[in-house]
This record gives C-alpha cells, sequence and structure tokens, in this order.
C-alpha cells in the first residue's frame, strides 16, 4: 500500500517507529472492523486539497 509507505517514511527510525508501523492498519475497501469510531472518508480534488467527509 502506497499509505503505508508514506507513513513509514514519517515515522522514526528506530524501536519506537517500527513499533508504531505495527499498529498501523490499513483497509483496501470500504468494509472494517472499526465501524463503532465512526471514521471519516478522505478524498482529495484535482488539485490535491484534502476534503473530509
Amino acid at each position: 500500500f502506497p499509505v503505508t509507505t508514506a507513513v513509514r517514511g514519517m515515522l522514526q527510525r528506530n524501536t519506537l517507529g517500527a513499533d508504531m508501523l505495527k499498529r498501523l492498519r490499513v483497509y483496501a475497501g470500504a468494509e472494517h472492523g472499526h465501524a463503532a469510531q465512526k471514521p471519516k472518508v478522505l478524498t482529495f480534488d484535482a488539485k490535491g486539497n484534502l476534503k473530509i467527509g
């Protein structure tokens, strides 16, 4: 996943960063087990601006 690679590049290069990356969960589709947390969809327009919702 490109998201995992991007997050890896932003984390510290030590054991703390490695532990944080282990806890990262990226889902390919809309189905996931975190519906109770009410996640929001993130989209980008043509200019690359972030739109939430």
